[in-house]
């Protein structure tokens, strides 16, 4: 019996030896993932320009005998004395999958808003490997924080210049309306026209005699009436004509 307990025992082991050497051991260290950012050609003062996109480029390189996935690039900016995060720039995804001894070189953009300077910018490449989640730094360098170059030609300029003239414009001549004395103005009387020529009154039913026709103010001659009666429009009275028959008369004798 103790023969066969032993040998039931030593069976069991062997066979546990056997499953454990059989089994595959866990590689439980982090992946060789390699990662560069810079930025480009145009920029090689690493100049990051406020309210604009500042574009960098990451190259990834897989140096492992594993296969891992790329899930994002991000970043953040410190203080360059205290390394203290100021601000964190926003993370891109990408979740591609990373395979052994590959490459990748991706874009990433970000944006500043800070005070012309220096400032420290972090940039990193997060990995998962069988869910475990990586962080593989792609930057850590001081950068210089610029403003963007003026430009006469810009049409935002142009409506900020005026705007602000139009607003002083209209303050300046609200003060010169409310400050300086305004001139009274001097009512004109409108003149009045002469008459043409003169003018002759001769009391009630006058008339102007410069108005009627030069043959009308001349007086008709009288004429000779036969038999008594006046002739065109002559009329002479009956005292008239008894006087001057009587002189007649009076010649005859």
């Amino acid at each position: 019996m103790r023969v066969q307990s032993f040998l039931g025992y030593l069976t069991a082991l062997v066979a546990f030896l056997q499953l454990t050497a059989a089994a595959p051991l866990e590689d439980s260290t982090e992946p060789e993932i390699l990662a560069t950012a810079s930025f480009p050609e145009t920029n090689a003062f690493g100049h990051v320009v406020n309210g604009e996109a500042n574009r960098v480029w990451v190259s990834i390189e897989n140096k492992s005998n594993r296969n891992v996935t790329l899930q994002a690039i991000a970043g953040s900016f410190h203080d360059t004395e205290s390394n203290k995060v100021v601000k964190n720039t926003t993370a891109l995804s990408y979740s591609l999958p990373l395979l052994e001894g590959a490459k990748l070189k991706l874009p990433y953009q970000f944006y500043s808003e800070f005070k012309p300077g220096d400032i420290r910018l972090n940039l990193w490449v997060e990995h998962t490997v069988d869910d475990q989640k990586y962080r593989v730094p792609a930057y850590d360098s001081i950068v210089t924080i610029v403003e963007p170059e003026a430009s006469w030609f810009d049409p935002k300029l142009w409506i900020t210049y005026l705007i602000v003239l139009g607003f002083f414009g209209g303050i300046g001549y609200y003060a010169y309306l409310t400050f300086v004395p305004q001139p009274k103005k001097r009512k004109t009387v409108a003149p009045v026209s002469a008459p043409v020529g003169t003018v002759t009154a001769t009391g009630a039913g006058g008339y102007q005699e410069e108005w009627i026709p030069e043959h009308h103010l001349k007086k008709p001659k009288q004429r000779k009436s036969t038999k008594g009666v006046a002739t065109s429009g002559d009329e002479t009275s009956g005292t008239e004509l008894s006087g001057t028959e009587g002189r007649k008369r009076k010649g005859k004798k």
